[in-house]
Order: C-alpha cells, then sequence, then structure tokens
C-alpha cells in the first residue's frame, strides 16, 4: 500500500528559518516534496489532524504541528538517527475513515519494523494503535498514562470510553494493562476494581511520585505506550481541555519517555489531547511535549538490552526462600549492560496451557525483598495472572 495518499506534506513554514545543522530537522528526514521512505527508518512521526473531534472551542486538529514547531528547533539527540516525518493524516469525509488510516499506518510501519509515532489528536486513537496490532498474532500489553481511566459508559465521548473497547475488544490479544498517574478524585472506584479484577494495574499519582523508578519494570512490559497529556499538571502544561492542578511534572513526564524509549519490546507510541489553542504566549505545552519526544527518542537511541538470558551479559541469582513460602526459591536475572533486573515466574505442573517458565521484569527492590524472605508483590501478582 502508498501510505502516501493518507499524508499531507508538512508545511515549509514550520522549519523554514531553522538555520542550526545540529537541529532536530537537519537530522531527519521530512515529508515536503517527496515521500521518505518509512520501512528503512527506525522511527516515524505521524501527525493525527482529524477535525471530528474538534469544536469551534478548540484545536487539537492543530496539535501536530505546533510540536513540531518545538521539536524541530531542539538539538539533535546521541544515535544515529533514521527518522522520517510523514506530515499529517488528510482529512476524511468522518471520523471513522480517520480511525482506519491511523490503524493502518501503524500496522504498516510496526510490520516494517519502524516504531510509530503519533503526535496530536483525541485520545480515543489509541484504540486504533492497539488495533493494528490485530493481525500480528500475538499478545500484547499496554501502558497508558492519563489522569482518567477513560472507561465510561459507551454513550459517553469517545476519547472517555475507549479503554472500555480495547478490554472488551475481540479477538483479544490484550495481555496486560497498565494505567499510570490516575488521580483518585477523577476516577470511580468501580473502574479501579475492574482493572483488579481483570489482573491488570492502575497506579496512582501518589505512588509514581513515591518512586518513579519504580514505574520502569512496568513500563518495560510494554508493546505499545499512551500518553494522554491530561496527566501533566496544568502548571507546566496548561494545553489540555482537563487540565488538572496537579499531575505529573514535566519532568516527571519526560522520565516516563525516557523509560518507554529504552524499552527494547515498545514498538509504537502516542501523544493525545493537545490543545495548541489553549496554550500560553510562550507556547509552553508545546516546548514539553517536544521535549517528552525528544526524550522517548533519546532513549530509543540508548537501547541496550537483547534478553538472551543465557548469555554472559546476564548474571543469574537464585534466592532461597522460607518454607512457608509458596516457592522455595526465586531466580532473579541482572543485565550487566543495562543493570535492569528480571525474574522468573515458574509454571506450576499442573498447567498445562504454558509450557515454559515466565521471566517477566522487575526492579533492584525487588531483588532486595526476596532477600529478606518475602515474596515480591510483582511476583504475586504476576503469578496469579498467568496461571
Amino acid at each position: 500500500m502508498d501510505l502516501r495518499l493518507f499524508f499531507n506534506p508538512v508545511s515549509e513554514e514550520l522549519f523554514d528559518n531553522i538555520k542550526k545543522q545540529g537541529s532536530f530537522y537537519k537530522s531527519i528526514k521530512v515529508y515536503t516534496e517527496v515521500f521518505p521512505d518509512y520501512k528503512e527508518a527506525d522511527i516515524a512521526l505521524i501527525g493525527i489532524s482529524d477535525k471530528h473531534n474538534s469544536d469551534e472551542e478548540h484545536g487539537l486538529w492543530e496539535g501536530a504541528d505546533a510540536i513540531r514547531k518545538k521539536l524541530y528547533r531542539l538539538t539533535k539527540g546521541s544515535g544515529a538517527y533514521k527518522i522520517v516525518d510523514l506530515g499529517n493524516i488528510s482529512e476524511t469525509i468522518d471520523i471513522e475513515q480517520s480511525y482506519g488510516r491511523v490503524q493502518e499506518v501503524c500496522r504498516a510501519c510496526i510490520e516494517n519494523n519502524t516504531l510509530p509515532v503519533l503526535i496530536g489528536g483525541s485520545h480515543d486513537f489509541s484504540y486504533e494503535q492497539y488495533k493494528a496490532y490485530e493481525e500480528m498474532e500475538k499478545l500484547i500489553s499496554i501502558i497508558n498514562v492519563d489522569a482518567f481511566l477513560d472507561m465510561e459508559e459507551p454513550e459517553a465521548s469517545p476519547n472517555t470510553n475507549f479503554v472500555q473497547k480495547i478490554l472488551m475488544h475481540q479477538p483479544n490479544y490484550l495481555f496486560n494493562y497498565s494505567h499510570l498517574a490516575y488521580q483518585s478524585y477523577l476516577v470511580s472506584q468501580q473502574a479501579v476494581n475492574i482493572l483488579e479484577r481483570l489482573h491488570f494495574e492502575a497506579h496512582r499519582i501518589g505512588a509514581l511520585r513515591h518512586d518513579i523508578k519504580e514505574m520502569e519494570p512496568i513500563i518495560r512490559q510494554a508493546d505499545m505506550m499512551s500518553f494522554d497529556v491530561t496527566a501533566i499538571k496544568s502548571a507546566d502544561f496548561p494545553a489540555s481541555e482537563k487540565a488538572q492542578p496537579f499531575g505529573l511534572t514535566g519532568e516527571e513526564a519526560c522520565q516516563l519517555c525516557w523509560y518507554a524509549g529504552i524499552n527494547d519490546k515498545l514498538s509504537s507510541v502516542g501523544f493525545f489531547e493537545f490543545d495548541p489553542w489553549l496554550d500560553d504566549q510562550s507556547e509552553k505545552s508545546a516546548s514539553v511535549l517536544a521535549t517528552m519526544i525528544w526524550y522517548f527518542i533519546e532513549g530509543f537511541y540508548h537501547r541496550k538490552d537483547h534478553t538472551d538470558f543465557r548469555s554472559n551479559d546476564y548474571a543469574k541469582y537464585v534466592v532461597t526462600m522460607p518454607e512457608d513460602e509458596t516457592d522455595d526459591h526465586i531466580i532473579f536475572y541482572k543485565s550487566l549492560v543495562s543493570e535492569k533486573w528480571w525474574m522468573e515466574i515458574p509454571n506450576p505442573n499442573d498447567k498445562k496451557i504454558y509450557n515454559r517458565n515466565f521471566i517477566v521484569p522487575c526492579s533492584y527492590s525487588d531483588y532486595e525483598q526476596a532477600m529478606k524472605g518475602e515474596i515480591p508483590e510483582r511476583w504475586v501478582a504476576m503469578h496469579a495472572k498467568l496461571f
């Protein structure tokens, strides 16, 4: 399929006065006259400029270009960039056609080992990001960063109930769903309970802020990441219709994006709900979001791990547990390259669904907890999910 048919070129107004050779813009290939070869790229920037979910008071459809205006002017990071900007998905006759194009573009990129970075648009486009994996015949895991859980009733606005659609989608290829940075006073306990009953995870903003490093193993499980900028507090990011006084700082948002970037498994990411019409005069929000994308890309070019736990790049630790615990030992692996940790979840002999043990991301604190004779909560939760 010729993806060029789905896109409008990037306006020259966004880069015509960029002279610095070391700029981000000068280091990538942008669709102006010639459509870049996305199949040879590591990363493809994809703008969503759909107007169907915007009203006269909001300008989500202009978000992608407002981000580019800031991103292009940042300094190129490390690594040999193979990045293309495919432009904005062209206007369609209705929202369903826009959904279909986003899904098709994401699928084409992922199938060619090119990581799509969706910028702009409403959060419900994440459902199309998810459906792009449908024909790949494998289970996937999702990280969703949002102040809200987006599990409202079907008649609600599409950007407030798309998570419900993901959870109920058939065929079901969702292995794990993790929600980060929700705010308790904005969500119903019933929705949280539903996620817990499904053995999915929901982490409050307070838990994230207590120790953000503990979010890295959670993000490391994910195949796709969806980021609603409403999760960032309004002082740092005012340009969102549902901006909240509390939430992530800009620095914390960049840290999560870095974790996502260095995740060797992650194959798509989207940034949604940015409304440039609500930004301040300095265009602060656009700058924050451009920096988040920059950190994601920087993390991508710092990917190190190739998970062959039998290789000399990994150290194996066997921790003996007290006799009254579930298992007599827990096996941990540590990468000598990145210093990341994993732990092994044994396959019970009476379970025939899986024929091997599972090795899942964890943190050094999980290893420390096991050394104290306690089974880590992460181990218990994953064991319950798997078996």
